[in-house]
Order: structure tokens, then sequence, then C-alpha cells
């Protein structure tokens, strides 16, 4: 049995961004085999000669065609065990403000990718059972001004997740959500790196800090440890506290 059979393939979408390739880094560290995947040839390119992972390029909008990707992007011999979906969006727009297709948009970036990657699961991970993880945000529990069309999203993923993991729990198909709080990713920065803004961000996040990519990797590699396959449709909170605490003032 090769090393692929043993530990299995983790396909990871939107890998050429800061938290899929913080993931990427951390499975490869681990001995996992990684198959990236994303739209930016030259960027998966790049993440290859790194990390000497496969890669396959691929937009995780269309179930087939992510579906047929990765199928024929396995290594000779390897499994498909996990599947982590990093594809996403932020969107801080108020309801009126926002356009419908921007709207339509935000659902297909963030909720459809979701729904193509447990369509994928469904179809080539209930032989051996295996791990998804997709992500939400705590913008999905709480109301927070502004986040009308990223937060309707993410609720969707959360809901997506509990329904797919009792679809597929007999075939020990597992199904989790990460909900991060602000993480400092280059999809963030204009939050972040910006005094004004992060001020006010930091004072929601009741550890007053926020996060960083290692944090919400190190929960998705968690969640794809075989040590941990007693978990299923759970939403768990990456967010120093932003979901559920409220602040000290």
């Amino acid at each position: 049995m090769n090393v692929a059979e043993k530990l299995g393939v983790v396909a990871v979408l939107g890998a050429t961004g800061t938290i899929g390739t913080q993931i990427v880094r951390d499975a490869s560290a681990s001995g996992r085999v990684v198959l990236m995947l994303g739209r930016n040839g030259d960027k998966l390119a790049a993440l290859a000669s790194e990390f000497h992972q496969p890669f396959a390029i691929a937009d995780g909008h269309d179930s087939s065609v992510l579906e047929s990707a990765i199928s024929s992007s396995l290594p000779e011999n390897a499994k498909l065990d996990a599947i982590v979906n990093c594809i996403g969006s932020l969107n801080l727009k108020a309801a009126h403000a926002t356009p419908d297709a921007e709207f339509r948009e935000v659902l297909e970036t963030n909720l459809f990718t979701s729904f193509a990657c447990v369509k994928a699961a469904g179809k080539l991970m209930r032989t051996n059972g295996g791990s998804v993880v997709l992500f939400a945000s705590a913008a999905a529990s709480i109301g927070i001004c502004n986040h009308e069309a990223i937060a309707a999203a993410k609720a969707g993923v959360i809901g997506l997740a509990r329904s797919a993991a009792a679809t597929y729990a007999p075939y020990n198909l597992r199904f989790n959500v990460i909900a991060p709080g602000l993480v400092k990713t280059e999809m963030t920065r204009r939050i972040w790196a910006n005094d004004l803004n992060a001020a006010g961000s930091m004072q929601m996040h009741a550890l007053g800090r926020f996060g960083e990519p290692k944090q919400i990797s190190s929960m998705a590699m968690w969640l794809l440890d075989s040590d941990n396959d007693w978990i299923t449709g759970q939403v768990i909170g990456v967010d120093g506290g932003l979901g559920s605490v409220l602040p000290k003032r």
C-alpha cells in the first residue's frame, strides 16, 4: 500500500487564498497528499513547486466540473477522503445598497461552491467515508450591520452542512463548518490594515484581537483527523468570541 492509499487525499478548493494556502502547508507537513484546486493556473503551479503536491484548475461554482477535476486529478491508486472549501468572498453593504447581481455573486461564491463540494463528496466519498469542511462566518449567527448578503450565504452553508451530515452519516461521511471572525487575510486587508476600521472591528471580538490563518487551519486539520471522526453536523466558531460573547465595555 503506498502513501497515497494509506493517508488518502484531501482536496482543497481555493488553495491559492491565504487560508487555503495555510491548509495546504499544514496538510503537506502532516504527510497528507493534497490536491490543490483553483482557477489561477500560475498561482497553483507556484504552490505545486513549493509543496510538491498535485493541482487542477477547476471552477468550484460548477459541480460537474469540480467532480470531474477531482476524479481525473487524483494520484494513481489514491482515494479521496477529505474536501475543504476555502472559496469565499466578503461583502459589507446594507441590503438596499447591494445590487441583485452582486447578491447572486455572493451566493454563488460562498453557497454554490459549498453545495458543489457536498455533491462531489456524495458521489466520490460514499465508499470510504471521510470529512468535508466548509466555511461559514460568525455573521451567520448574530446580526452584524451591513452583512446581509454574506450572512445569508453563510447561513445557507450551515443549513447545507447539517442536512448533508444527516444524509450521508450512514456512509461515515462527515460534514462540519468552521465559522471564523475577522481573520487577517488578503481578502480582509482593507479592514485590518486600516486603523479606523480595525479599531471598530476589534472591539467586537471579546479577545480583542484578530484571528490568524494558522488558527483556522489548525481547526480544519483537527476536523480532518480520523481520530475525531465522531463529529459531524457541527458549527465551530474560531472567532475570538465574536459569535457568542458580548465584549466587556
